[in-house]
């Protein structure tokens, strides 16, 4: 829980600029929040919770050095009195770190999921060092998404690689190395690089869909099919990204808001959301068992995101996106709070009943499956 104290202010302060960025009023008005919302979220919340599942996996002292200092860099992103150079190195850090705790890990285990990971982990410090050099965040952004669309797709192929087949990993990596392709080729030529880019998402998207088990199992009840639904949601939302890039004119603002948000809100918290009453318990060794009040979250966040980009981004309407922004807001403190709320009554429960052993962080996959 110590680790995940920068992690959970990152995503606070996130949420915080982003209804700065909607010129709505806002619990701290600090100057530089909305020019390192997008960071916060990505490498301070997100990159965080990744790199101590990826620690928690690794099981030395020394693997912790990456949430660590991503944490950290993430909560320097918000103190006026650091210079924002200083808070954009500490996370570059933070993200080479990142990078160098994938290779005992795959020196344990050959394998091209967890290569993917590195890769992706590779795209994330690219766009971390990018940014130190400039303010901007237009060339950071599809580094960022490389990063966190791979990353995820990994995970899904580690989670159901029995449904997926031998060659899962394989295929994965090559789509990994064409997502890749697609952002180097941004760097010179922007328009052809976001296409790119859009037919690599909407390949990926298609092979994900076609082979994991989320299409049958949004059949069955309970968790199972609160995870299925999720995931699903999720491929629907970065489907939508792709599609988006691969129309074009990817530098006007209704595009650009459109495909952040439909990867960084729809594609990547709605995995977090499917998978958060797996991981987080191997990791934070603690209970939090799924509840029926998980639908509510994940039910506003997709509303939210309609309202944002179909009526607000596609439509153009302002109004329409800020209540879209201001719901997706809501959609994800009330998912925090839905998950302390399980957590703490999970926790109530257990203390009731005889003592039993914490799971192991690879235990993750195994609880997916036994849900299936």
């Amino acid at each position: 829980m110590v680790w995940m104290l920068p992690a959970g202010l990152a995503l606070l302060a996130g949420l915080d600029a982003g209804l700065l960025l909607l010129g709505l009023p806002a619990p701290v008005t600090a100057e530089r929040l909305p020019a390192v919302h997008g960071m916060l979220l990505v490498l301070g919340f997100v990159g965080t919770l990744i790199s101590l599942e990826r620690a928690t996996a690794l099981a030395r002292p020394l693997g912790y050095v990456a949430p660590a200092l991503l944490g950290v860099g993430g909560m320097l992103l918000v103190v006026p009195a650091v210079p924002l150079v200083v808070a954009k190195i500490v996370l570059a850090a933070g993200a080479a770190s990142f990078l160098l705790l994938y290779i005992p890990l795959w020196r344990r285990q050959y394998d091209h999921a967890l290569l993917t990971q590195l890769l992706a982990a590779g795209l994330a410090l690219v766009g971390a060092l990018i940014w130190i050099g400039q303010d901007a965040m237009t060339r950071v952004i599809p580094w960022l998404i490389g990063f966190l669309v791979l990353t995820i797709a990994a995970e899904r192929v580690e989670l159901a690689r029995i449904t997926m087949g031998p060659q899962a990993g394989v295929r994965l990596l090559v789509h990994g190395w064409a997502v890749t392709a697609a952002l180097v080729i941004g760097l010179v030529f922007p328009d052809a690089g976001a296409i790119a880019l859009g037919l690599g998402l909407l390949s990926l998207t298609g092979w994900l869909v076609a082979h994991d088990v989320a299409r049958r199992t949004i059949r069955a009840t309970g968790v199972t099919r609160y995870m299925a639904a999720c995931i699903l949601a999720g491929y629907v939302w970065l489907a939508v990204a792709g599609l988006v890039l691969l129309l074009g004119a990817p530098q006007a603002q209704p595009a650009y808001d459109a495909v952040i948000h439909a990867i960084f809100l729809g594609h990547t918290f709605s995995m977090i959301m499917a998978h958060a009453t797996t991981i987080l318990p191997a990791v934070l060794r603690i209970a939090l068992p799924y509840r029926p009040a998980f639908w509510a979250p994940i039910a506003l966040l997709q509303v939210a995101l309609v309202v944002r980009v179909w009526f607000g981004d596609g439509l153009g309407m302002p109004v329409a996106w800020r209540i879209g922004g201001v719901l997706g807001v809501i959609a994800l403190l009330l998912f925090v709070l839905t998950a302390v709320g399980s957590a703490v009554l999970g926790g109530a429960v257990r203390s009731k009943a005889p003592a039993v052993a914490a799971p192991a962080s690879g235990d993750a996959a195994a609880r997916e499956g036994g849900a299936r």
